[in-house]
């Protein structure tokens, strides 16, 4: 059976190619909807007018379809709400050099 932790896990193979950082603890996953074998993916870019958009579709739907028992996967793009640095996590924020 598909969870929640196994889609995470694949997600953090995926790196910002520009930060070397993975989508998950830069903030960029708002959402992981599981339905039988299906994934959906709901996520933001850091601005909307970042060319990776279609990278990060492909990177992502890769990744996911390598998880035994995924038959397809679905990403969404979104900008509401809008990236902002708090979404990442502490170490992201400290690799990057943010200051709390």
């Amino acid at each position: 059976m598909l969870s929640q932790e196994t889609i995470i896990e694949k997600l953090r193979e995926c790196l910002d190619p520009e930060l070397g950082i993975n989508i998950v603890d830069l903030g960029l996953v708002y959402s992981i909807n599981i339905e039988d074998s299906n994934i959906g993916v709901q996520m933001t870019l850091t601005t909307p007018g970042c060319p990776l958009d279609s990278y990060f579709v492909k990177d992502v739907t890769s990744k996911l379809k390598t998880i035994k028992g995924v038959k397809d996967v679905m990403v969404e793009m979104t900008f509401d709400p809008p990236w902002n640095p708090s979404k990442m996590t502490e170490e992201s924020k400290d690799l990057l050099g943010f200051v709390n």
